[in-house]
């Protein structure tokens, strides 16, 4: 049996080298117009937002007075309080700190606006933010209460259309919307060379992260847990909104994705074209864990839809309430899925009286012709499998049809006290899963 690890890392712990120090200047709440002049003359490229002034019922004012200062580095101190605020824009050319123990706050009754995020940029570019030991958070009961209008673009971190962003050692709560959000504008329909590290989103209403459109994107270290609210309410969820959009060189490694209402992990690609840039996604060394609705679900690939590479290598499922893994809707000619490595258990831990019976731990399922009428291009290298109930390990299920699958290959190394078996769906084209039996 494989043991799954994940190399140790710390939010909570400042990176070796990093220390912090005191600013004498920002000693009490009251401004330092003298700090503050020397900014504004650019005799000081960094800036201390409570230079400002800080107001313990609403700093909005002096943060984004520090951002739009046009110091090259901003720090956010801690004050013993929270920074309250309201919504934020960010610029390019900015180096945003929070310093350990800093917790910024939704203003209560505040956000009323269906996009209204504690961050935002938008055609902006090189962008940092870091936090170790820091907190960002909003208010989400309050926004899935009746005083709001529902919606779920209420953000932590909203980026649209921005290159060279770095985010690191955040945590990020409770948003309406999404712990991080990566998206589209006009001139740019992606965001390009980004970072996300040692972040962890917990307890957002859509997703902890989104991916709308990205290019050279690196997730590392970086937890997503407890989504609940609006569908999807994943983990992570890759969901481009038109073929313009692009999902390249995109990675996502020692990471973990657990007790989210929906999928730990989500691809769905309905909205990408042939025309579209071939994609290009890898997950690496992940743990889905427990909790989860699903492990991992592809999803919604068009006849006509984009080719290139999904794959997930050396990562691990454990404990989702439904499937371990669910490609659906995903055409055999579109861009292959290719499982490497990777390992299953305990799948379906809903009782059997609640999931309907029991249930494969593998599914690809085609329950819309009009996407595709031939499901498949998957591929199991080296998997396992391990499992206590008699059941099929795979299975391949058409809701309306009967067209079959294609092009499912691999071997699955199953490890149960019964014979493992498999159902190819009706007429299977080119599938050929090798089920090696581990008593």
């Amino acid at each position: 049996m494989r043991i799954f690890t994940i190399p140790l890392f710390s939010l909570w712990l400042f990176p070796a080298g990093l220390v912090w120090s005191a600013e004498p200047e920002s000693s009490g709440n009251a401004a330092n117009e003298a700090a503050v002049a020397e900014v504004a003359a650019s005799a000081r490229t960094e800036a201390n937002a409570a230079w400002w002034g800080f107001d313990p019922d609403d700093a909005t004012a002096a943060v984004q007075a520090a951002i739009d200062s046009g110091a090259a580095r901003v720090r956010i101190p801690y004050m013993g309080r929270p920074w309250i605020v309201t919504p934020i824009t960010l610029r390019g050319g900015l180096e945003l700190i929070f310093e350990p123990g800093v917790v910024l706050l939704a203003k209560e009754g505040l956000f009323q606006g269906k996009s209204d995020s504690l961050f935002t940029a938008a055609n902006a570019a090189d962008i940092v933010v870091r936090g170790y030991g820091a907190t960002l958070r909003m208010r989400k009961a309050d926004y899935q209460s009746e005083a709001y209008e529902k919606a779920e673009w209420r953000m932590c971190l909203a980026f649209r259309g921005c290159r060279n962003l770095h985010i690191e050692g955040l945590r990020l709560e409770s948003s309406g919307g999404d712990g991080i959000y990566l998206g589209a504008t006009q001139e740019l329909p992606w965001c390009e060379d980004v970072v996300i590290r040692d972040v962890i989103c917990h307890d957002h209403h859509r997703q902890g992260i989104s991916v709308i459109g990205a290019v050279n994107l690196l997730i590392e270290n970086t937890v997503m847990s407890n989504t609940r609210g609006t569908g999807p309410a994943a983990g992570i969820d890759f969901e481009p909104n038109h073929p313009s959009e692009k999902i390249v060189n995109c990675v996502v490694r020692n990471c973990v994705l657990a007790e989210n209402q929906g999928a730990g992990i989500l691809v769905y690609l309905k909205n990408l074209a042939a025309s579209s840039s071939p994609v290009s996604l890898t997950f690496d060394n992940c743990l889905v864990g427990p909790g989860n609705s699903e492990g991992i679900v592809v999803g919604a690939v068009n006849d006509e839809g984009p080719s290139g590479q999904i794959e997930f290598r050396n990562c691990v499922v454990e404990c989702p309430r439904r499937e371990g893994m669910r490609v659906y809707d995903k055409a055999a000619s579109g861009v292959d899925v290719r499982f490497t490595n990777c390992h299953w258990s305990n799948t379906w831990s809903d009782p059997p009286e609640k999931a309907g019976g029991p249930q494969s731990p593998l599914l690809l399922d085609l329950r819309r012709p009009q996407i595709t009428r031939e499901q498949g291009g998957v591929t199991f290298d080296a998997c396992y499998v391990y499992d206590t109930v008699d059941r099929p390990v795979l299975a391949i299920t058409e809701k309306e049809s009967e067209f079959g699958a294609r092009n499912v290959f691999g071997t699955l190394r199953v490890v149960s006290p019964y014979t493992p078996r498999m159902e190819p769906g009706p007429n299977p084209k080119e599938v050929a899963v090798e089920l090696v039996h581990i008593p």
